[in-house]
């Protein structure tokens, strides 16, 4: 032990340098574990937050997810969830039975609804339902007559100067129609609110025989757990059930929720957020840490294949292959435990770095909370933990040939052996087998084959690296030669037969090309094919919107406009589709459009296939063609859907359209959609003026024929689905590519860094024999060139495979990267490389003869 020790100090003090790498890159590694995990943490932490609630002990509301059961192959049958986005209400009898339970002071009913003030989008509630937040009255009285209502502060707040004061006269849009309402009191609140009587709202509401949620108020000293357990029982005895018509398998319980699930049944985005975000962190971080432990490897491993022969020359004295290893592996966990540390202090800060830049770009919806407790904040240290240990299971490995050879073996470069080669082989084979299956799947699945044969192919190309660097060389020998003056020559020949060498730097460079390529590329290409869908199919000019919705019959007073050839009105909602995957139950939430379908095709063209969308009608459908290929649908056909509200339904097949990436894979009729909307969104009315026509006047009688609306002259913007989350992918993908470049830039200029200190007899060698600083300068540079090139070129090559598999598959067209990013890329690459080859010889090629540098070389 004393031994191990000895050699393990005197080694970390002798080899500063090339440690100093290693630190870098496991200081970055723990900071990222670390930073993930606590972000990781704090989501499966997370929960709705509690507001409109707060003041219930607990809520009663409908069943906000859906089911779908399956038996993979050969396995036992498997139940797969996914939230639902639009609201599953509650049955009115539920709020009779509640009442009779023991320890209820109180069951109030609450529904919300859209309202349109002045132009702008508020909630409509009943006043009984305030008291579950508390909301009390701050000026005037609460509302008794139909005719009245309350409205919170922050409505004041914003349309004080449109009348909404105590006394005034406000007309509100409710549905489609225009009523007047007398203001009678302001509630407090810190939301726009507009409350009306109990009859009122339940009128107003659309559903009479249905309600949001139920809020229960205990009785003082009833323990809520208990009382939780008194209403579910009553709740299941007298059989009371969410309403809707739902799929076989996916029961529809009333959910009785307490504590911070009392959120649930105000932000319905909240829940199905969260686990997405825990899904898409996963695969992010999924994807660093398998980055992070090619580069902490390869790092380590390099930094001890520069002393093979001083390990060499210890086992020969007469170390044993344990004490060998004993040492290697104290050395390795000094530098590990100060590095890991360092990165796990800068996890907290990093987590809030993380959080603020999701915050900032809209990628967590309103209403997720995501808790940091005290308790969590230790968490980096076991991430800390895995780094060191990763750290030294690298440095066992990189000095396994050596601790188990002979000790005369040890002393000799062991050429790579014919099992690296097969096995890269193998990969290689592997990952193009799995990029030709993405081309055959669709949606996840191509992604999964994809992101499979990336990983596999830069696995197979780092195994390859020595024979990759020696083919290159090859090729890029006769050049160098004939161009490079004696310098070219130079440094041909040193790439070509220190292939091994070039290998380790030229797998770095593979490795940052294609995953940053990959990360870049897929979503650029999606995004770009899905733009020029949208851009394609809008054919109208002008768009009325509001806020605050469209009066009743405003789409037909539309098309009767002079110089109007066609309106269409857009709604947004979301469907669920029920599939197998090999055997496996999946459940895909979709964002979807519902249309009036009248003319559709003169403002909206979604390139029909097959059949027509002047069908669409409620109980039908019209399905993109990648999703009709994979549900075996066409014109006549029946496909079972799940809308957003968790009802299934039966819908016949009208249409096949191309245009799925812009317009959804599936198209319903308006009115179809409405009916599973909760809270619908600003009514959007899309126009196409007759070509002749004067748009300056159909604006003018268009603002005429519906008031209160705003019409948006020239070419309106395109319409386009959004995944719910597609602004977190992109935060999310910003993050892995700046992870992954930051690692390889650490990697590639600690490889090269090693690879030159190692270099130095040769260099003095060379100086020796004659060549001049010029010449060794141009030699290196050359070399790095050389290595920049070939990393470039075979990075882009085992990028293109799996993404061409991946656009062909999912947009039909060849990968794209932006020209600005393509070129970032390779400045970087061409710099680190150049920097890291140059930059730890500066001093080696100052001096004028061998020896007469400061470092004394």
């Amino acid at each position: 032990m004393k031994a191990t020790g000895l050699l393990a100090s005197r080694a970390a003090r002798t080899h500063r340098k090339a440690w100093a790498a290693v630190f870098a890159a496991l200081t970055l590694t723990s900071l990222l574990l670390g930073t993930f995990g606590l972000l990781l943490a704090s989501a499966g932490a997370g929960h709705p937050r509690v507001e409109r609630y707060a003041g219930a002990a607990l809520v009663v509301a409908g069943d906000q997810e859906t089911r779908f059961t399956a038996k993979p192959w050969g396995s036992a049958p498997r139940t797969t969830r996914a939230g639902l986005t639009e609201r599953v209400r509650v049955p009115w009898a539920a709020l009779g039975v509640v009442r009779q339970v023991p320890g209820v002071r109180a069951a109030v009913a609450d529904q919300v609804f859209r309202v349109g003030m002045a132009g702008r989008a508020a909630l409509g509630r009943p006043w009984e339902a305030a008291r579950l937040a508390p909301r009390v009255v701050r000026q005037g009285r609460a509302p008794r007559r139909a005719g009245e209502v309350a409205v919170g502060e922050v409505a004041v707040g914003h349309g004080a100067r449109r009348g909404a004061r105590v006394g005034a006269r406000v007309a509100l849009r409710v549905g489609g129609r225009d009523a007047a309402y007398t203001v009678v009191g302001i509630a407090d609140g810190p939301s726009a609110a507009v409350y009306f009587t109990a009859g009122e709202a339940r009128r107003l509401s659309g559903h009479p025989g249905s309600l949001d949620a139920l809020g229960v108020l205990a009785r003082p000293g009833v323990d809520t757990g208990e009382l939780a357990a008194r209403v579910r029982h009553a709740l299941d005895a007298a059989g009371v059930r969410s309403v809707g018509r739902r799929a076989d398998g996916d029961p529809a319980a009333l959910r009785v929720l307490t504590g911070n699930g009392r959120g649930g049944a105000e932000f319905l985005d909240a829940g199905p957020a969260r686990t997405g975000l825990l899904e898409l962190l996963g695969s992010v971080a999924a994807t660093v840490v398998l980055v992070a432990l090619l580069v902490v490897s390869s790092t380590v491993v390099q930094a001890l294949q520069q002393r093979d022969r001083e390990l060499g020359l210890l086992r020969a004295v007469g170390a044993t292959p344990r004490q060998l290893r004993g040492a290697v592996g104290k050395e390795v966990g000094r530098v590990a435990g100060g590095a890991a540390l360092a990165g796990a202090v800068g996890a907290l800060p990093g987590y809030a770095v993380l959080r603020a830049l999701l915050e900032a770009h809209g990628a967590l919806p309103p209403g997720l909370e995501l808790p940091l407790p005290p308790w969590l904040w230790p968490a980096p240290l076991i991430t800390a933990g895995i780094t060191v240990a990763v750290a030294r299971i690298a440095a066992v490995l990189a000095c396994a040939r050596t601790a188990k050879v002979r000790p005369a073996e040890a002393l000799r470069e062991a050429p790579p052996g014919t099992a690296r080669k097969v096995t890269g082989l193998v990969l290689l084979l592997a990952g193009v087998s799995s990029a030709g299956t993405a081309v055959l799947q669709h949606g996840a699945a191509a992604g999964a084959a994809a992101g499979a044969a990336t990983v596999t192919m830069v696995s197979a190309c780092a195994l390859l690296g020595p024979w990759i660097a020696e083919g290159a060389m090859r090729l890029l020998g006769a050049p160098l030669r004939r161009f490079g003056g004696p310098g070219g020559y130079l440094a041909a020949a040193n790439c070509r037969e220190a292939a091994r060498r070039s290998g380790a730097a030229l797998s770095t460079v593979i490795l940052v090309v294609a995953f940053v390529c990959v990360q870049l590329s897929a979503g650029a290409t999606l995004a770009d094919a899905g733009a020029a869908q949208a851009r394609g199919a809008l054919r109208a000019g002008l768009a009325v919107r509001a806020d605050g919705g469209l009066p009743a019959g405003a789409v037909e007073r539309i098309r009767t406009v002079p110089g109007v050839r066609a309106a269409t009105e857009v709604v947004r909602g979301t469907v669920v589709v029920a599939r197998r995957e090999a055997g496996e139950p999946r459940l895909d939430r979709l964002p979807v459009l519902g249309v009036t379908p009248q003319r559709l095709t003169r403002t909206l063209d979604p390139g029909v296939r097959e059949g027509t969308v002047e069908g669409l009608r409620p109980g039908t459908v019209a399905v993109g063609a990648d999703r009709a290929r994979s549900l075996d649908a066409r014109p006549g056909s029946v496909v079972t859907l799940r809308f957003g509200d968790g009802a299934q339904a039966r819908l016949r097949v009208v249409a096949i359209y191309e245009r799925s990436l812009a317009l959804g894979d599936f198209l319903f009729s308006r009115d179809e959609l409405l009916r599973h909307l909760s809270l619908p969104g600003p009514a959007e009315v899309l126009v196409t003026a007759a070509p002749d026509g004067d748009h300056e006047a159909v604006t003018r009688a268009l603002t005429a024929a519906v008031p209160g609306v705003r019409v948006e002259r020239g070419a309106a913007a395109p319409i386009q689905v959004v995944a719910p989350d597609q602004a977190l992918g992109e935060v999310l993908t910003v993050v892995a590519v700046s992870a992954i470049g930051g690692f390889t830039v650490i990697a590639l200029l600690s490889t090269l860094s090693l690879i030159a200190l190692g270099r130095r007899p040769e260099l003095r060698l060379l100086r020796l024999a004659g060549a001049g600083r010029r010449q060794l300068r141009w030699m290196l540079r050359l070399e790095a060139a050389a290595v920049a090139l070939t990393g470039l070129v075979v990075g882009a090559a085992v990028a293109s495979v799996p993404l061409l598999a991946f656009s062909l598959a999912m947009a039909g067209t060849v990968p794209s990267l932006p020209l600005g990013q393509a070129a970032l890329i390779v400045a970087v690459v061409a710099v680190v490389t150049r920097v890291g080859t140059m930059l730890p010889l500066r001093v080696m090629l100052r001096g004028r003869y061998p020896g007469t540098g400061p470092s004394g070389w």
